[in-house]
Formats: C-alpha cells, sequence, structure tokens
C-alpha cells in the first residue's frame, strides 16, 4: 500500500517535504502526485519539484493514505480539481485515510463537507471553510480517518502523527528522537 502526497502549483513546500521525509524514514511506501499534466510543479515559494507520477497514473485502489498540503493557491487548485475531489470524495466512502494541513482541510476538505461532526482545526483565518462544528486547538488532529494540521510550523509533528497512524507509536517516536524534536 502507498500514500500520495498530492501537489498542485503553489503548495507550501514545508509541508509536503517535511510528509516526503518522514513517511519515507519511516518505511512508508510514499509516492508525489502531480495535479496538472507535467511532473514539475512549482511551489508556493517558487521551489519546484519533480512528482513521481501524474495523477492520470495514479490507480486509487493501492492507496492506504491521501495526502494534500496546504499552501496558496495550492490548495485552491487542489480544490479546483473535480477529478481529484471526485477521487477524494469516493476515498473517504470507502473509509480510506485522508490528511491535510494549512489550507487544505478548510479549502479542500471542507469544500467537500468531510469534516462535518469532525474534530478538524487549519490555517488561522481559514476556520469558516472548514463547515466543522468542532475546532480544534490541537496543532494536529486525527478523528475517525482524516488528520488535519494547523500549518507549516507543525508539518514535522502532522508527519509523524501520519507515521503512527500508519505504522505505530514507537517508530514514530524513534523517528522523533532521531530528528531531535
Amino acid at each position: 500500500m502507498k500514500t500520495a502526497i498530492f501537489l498542485a502549483k503553489g503548495f507550501e513546500e514545508m509541508e509536503a517535504v517535511c510528509a516526503i521525509d518522514i513517511l519515507r524514514r519511516a518505511g512508508i511506501d510514499v509516492i508525489t502526485v502531480s495535479i496538472s499534466d507535467k511532473n514539475e510543479v512549482a511551489g508556493a515559494h517558487n521551489i519546484t519539484f519533480a512528482a513521481d507520477a501524474l495523477f492520470s497514473e495514479i490507480d486509487f485502489s493501492e492507496l492506504e493514505m491521501i495526502v494534500l498540503p496546504g499552501g496558496m493557491p495550492g490548495a485552491a487548485n487542489l480544490a479546483n480539481n473535480a477529478d481529484l475531489c471526485s477521487k477524494i470524495l469516493d476515498f473517504a466512502e470507502a473509509d480510506g485515510r485522508i490528511a491535510a494541513i494549512c489550507a487544505a482541510p478548510s479549502v479542500v476538505l471542507g469544500g467537500l463537507r468531510l469534516l462535518k461532526g469532525k474534530e478538524a482545526i487549519c490555517y488561522p483565518g481559514y476556520e469558516a471553510g472548514m463547515r466543522s462544528e468542532r475546532i480544534s486547538e490541537k496543532l494536529v488532529v486525527t478523528d475517525g480517518t482524516i488528520t488535519t494540521a494547523k500549518g507549516p510550523g507543525v508539518a514535522m509533528q502532522f508527519a509523524l502523527e501520519l507515521v503512527r497512524i500508519l505504522k505505530n507509536e514507537q517508530i514514530a517516536q524513534k523517528i522523533k528522537k532521531d530528528l531531535c524534536l
């Protein structure tokens, strides 16, 4: 099983890189996916990444988790991709794990109404779009199959939570120690 990190033009680089790096340290099969027709994706701070695959090449049945970095306009670009949103809804319906950070919980998951009744957090100022009655005070929160996080400053904690979910607490704690957190 794989974890897919979806990259759209204008994504927050720290959020993507921390997740990629920490998940791979844990031995998790991570694939970066461009939602455009090119592998190269420019982040919000003009750092260009070469994604491992294009959206059209992804078999969602092979995925264990979908990860959505925030950043603007990256989160909006994710939300504006109808094919991706359709796949996210199908994935959620099948109880697939979904993780989103920064603006993505509000702009993508909130827009899809996937946070209704869930405890969730997002980047400050985006709370209304989450459509969640339970805005968390935590920096990273998992409620059922959905994990959300506040923003780039907690990208490492977000990634460690994903390791805890996909592997276990011991591996997450070992990586945390190795990273001197």
